[in-house]
């Protein structure tokens, strides 16, 4: 049966970047399985979104552009803009389940007091806030009340993998109303990967935010470069005018395709984050593209180690640095790697098993 949905996240869309490539794909994939879905977001993003699906923006706030994630002072009247965007929305498209993204979304859709709602877990905020604020210790608090408080009051959650929906459970959350559903990804959207018999480059692709733990990527290209003064970092990321502390080259990702054809290259993907509670999209967008990934345990997304990736230690540099070393010069060992990736985007994250799982949940919460 499909269902009109009205998809709300709070940040500017699109932006190549994790959240909104995880609201996008979520948004495509039913409405490739012919749901009427309708997106809610901010009024600006990057570039064209060139959907199928509808998009609908709220007023503009003068002045405010930020693309990147965070606090912003101009966001309490933004998210206001949008509870009434999708007040409208929900009336006059006949809306029959409400599907919000993050927590921003979650609160925008409590506010608007629509219902029946779906929550989209991106992360915990007791582990996220920490990172955003110099007083880890009371973030850490605040955000763990945000979890005790909130999530529970959507009629469904989805976390993105168990141990969200593991620790959700554990702050009130009903067990009942908990599904963890991975996010959705597509191998046809990559090309084939080649592999050459030169050493591969090391990339980094998403943005330059403090909970992407760059420090301990800048450890570990130095380390690599103490034994391999050669080794090359490609950091792609829609941001502009970025000044790393440490020698990389800077490529412009300012949308899904220009990333596709970062990943197109015979590359070494690093992921730094350990924070455990999100799912890195860019692992996922590296793994459907046939690339190796280097990926600390703790935020590792779907990686098993040594069968389709490699995990290493929380914030270990010298760790990564090995493997790094091991990778660039082994061709082999990045195609077994690469190939094995694909065929576990292939098998364990392909759309229609995402969307079988989000049409149960809006069946339950629309009875």
């Amino acid at each position: 049966m499909t269902r009109r949905v009205a998809m709300i996240a709070a940040c500017p869309y699109p932006v190549p970047q994790g959240s909104q490539v995880l609201l996008r794909d979520t948004a495509r994939v039913l409405h490739e399985a012919g749901h009427e879905v309708h997106l809610v977001v901010y009024a600006h993003g990057v570039g064209e979104a060139g959907d199928e699906f509808t998009v609908h923006r709220c007023q503009a706030v003068p002045g405010y552009r930020k693309t990147a994630a965070g606090p912003s002072l101009a966001k309490p009247l933004a998210d206001m803009l949008l509870a009434r965007t999708l007040r409208r929305v929900v009336r006059a498209e006949r809306i029959e389940v409400v599907h919000a993204h993050n927590y921003e979304g979650l609160l925008v859709a409590l506010a608007a007091r629509c219902r029946p709602l779906v929550y989209h877990a991106h992360n915990a905020m007791a582990d996220e806030l920490p990172w955003y604020f110099s007083g880890a210790a009371r973030a850490r608090r605040f955000g763990a009340w945000l979890d005790r408080t909130f999530p529970k009051r959507a009629d469904h959650i989805i976390a993105p993998h168990q141990s969200l929906a593991d620790y959700l459970i554990s702050r009130g959350c009903e067990p009942d109303k908990v599904s963890a559903i991975p996010p959705a990804a597509n191998v046809a959207d990559f090309a084939a990967p080649e592999y050459h018999d030169a050493p591969a480059d090391v990339l980094y692709t998403g943005n330059l935010d403090a909970y992407q733990n760059l420090e301990l990527l800048r450890g570990a290209i130095n380390a690599a470069r103490n034994e391999e003064p050669d080794v090359r970092l490609l950091v792609a990321t829609a941001s502009r005018d970025c000044d790393l502390p440490y020698a990389a080259e800077m490529l412009h990702v300012p949308d899904q395709a220009a990333l596709w054809d970062v990943l197109a290259r015979d590359v070494i993907a690093v992921c730094p984050r350990v924070s455990w509670s999100g799912y890195p999209i860019k692992i996922l967008n590296a793994m459907a593209a046939g690339r190796p990934v280097i990926a600390c345990r703790s935020a590792s997304g779907p990686i098993s180690d040594g069968f389709d990736g490699v995990l290493v230690p929380d914030n270990d540099p010298q760790a990564i640095a090995e493997a790094i070393l091991r990778l660039r010069h082994d061709r082999g060992l990045r195609e077994y790697l690469g190939t094995a990736a694909r065929e576990t985007i292939r098998t364990q994250h392909r759309p229609a098993l995402v969307t079988d799982a989000i049409e149960r949940v809006y069946k339950a919460v629309c009875g």
